[in-house]
């Protein structure tokens, strides 16, 4: 098969796209062959070399987490999914990944992609979406009538978030720059925050739940806008303990850990109308160096290779 390998850290040319051996699905796994992968930020931090003392792995490695396509076999014990299945959800990291024409997934780790979406627009939504849930509801508890402030809210998580807490009833402000602002709006922002002209500090108060995406003095100043006993769930650096203790609230940072149940939950909203994906950039996986640099540039809302035919 053609897959997508880095031979060693380095810039998006480390990106080799080559022959490889095809995978074979174990015990409780499901052979897909690809048809659209998703490009997150993990993919192009592990491409740098960033997680190398804390996630070592074998090189040459083929990169990527988030994917759709067609069940192409079944390992044992799989009873949920058959050959020809459409599917969309997480590569298991360690078993090759989804850069490739064929991949594994835990079978409880993907689901029925959206009916309402292609195979490219169905693999822009596993780690965005899954992320956004669970660090709104799971880690930071937010319910019906609470305040949320969403650090990033234009980009691929935080557009999820929005969405999210505004259909549980949340009052949920943001930080975006202010080109994404009539889109953020028409989403359900009651506030968004110019963070190049506006201090948020100013804007946002007593607030029950910080969702930040963003990181460094920004998540620093987020302590002094949570209501005491509120919560900060970071997605990019360990919070201050002393910061979070000093101002009577939780802090934690949390990576996505997807479920058959939250994807199917996912792929519902997004065929009843209720989840709005904005479009990605497709390009050929052939082309993954170009790929990774727009991911990495930021210049991109969301980049996904198209895989196979």
């Amino acid at each position: 098969m053609k897959a997508v390998r880095l031979h060693a850290y380095g810039g998006p040319e480390a990106l080799i796209h080559e022959d490889a051996p095809a995978p074979v699905p174990g015990t409780g796994e499901v052979l897909v062959r690809v048809r659209g992968a998703g490009i997150n930020p993990f993919d192009w931090k592990l491409r740098q070399g960033r997680f190398k003392d804390m996630m070592p792995f074998q090189l040459p490695a083929v990169l990527g987490g988030d994917l759709a396509g067609v069940v192409d076999a079944v390992g044992p014990g799989v009873t949920a999914f058959s050959p020809g299945d459409e599917v969309y959800g997480a590569a298991e990291f360690g078993r090759g990944g989804a850069y490739a024409e064929l991949a594994i997934a835990l079978a409880d780790k993907i689901a029925a992609k959206p009916k309402k979406l292609d195979f490219q627009a169905s693999a822009s939504v596993p780690t965005p979406a899954v992320t956004a849930w669970q660090a709104l509801f799971d880690a930071g508890g937010l319910k019906a009538g609470q305040t949320v402030l969403i650090h990033g809210m234009s980009g691929a998580v935080g557009r999820m978030a929005l969405q999210f807490a505004k259909q549980a009833g949340a009052r949920v402000l943001g930080t975006a720059s202010a080109s994404a602002r009539d889109e953020l709006v028409r989403l359900g922002a009651e506030e968004v925050i110019d963070y190049r002209t506006q201090r948020f500090e100013d804007v946002a108060h007593d607030v029950d739940l910080v969702l930040d995406a963003v990181g460094g003095e920004t998540q620093a100043r987020s302590f002094g806008v949570l209501k005491r006993g509120g919560a900060l769930i970071s997605l990019v650096q360990p919070p201050s303990e002393e910061a979070a203790s000093s101002h009577g609230v939780r802090a934690r940072m949390m990576f996505a850990s997807p479920t058959r149940a939250l994807l199917e939950q996912i792929a519902a909203r997004i065929d009843e109308g209720k989840l709005d994906v904005r479009p990605a950039v497709v390009v050929p996986l052939a082309e993954a160096p170009r790929a990774h640099a727009m991911a990495e540039s930021g210049k991109a809302h969301k980049v996904v290779f198209s895989v196979g035919d």
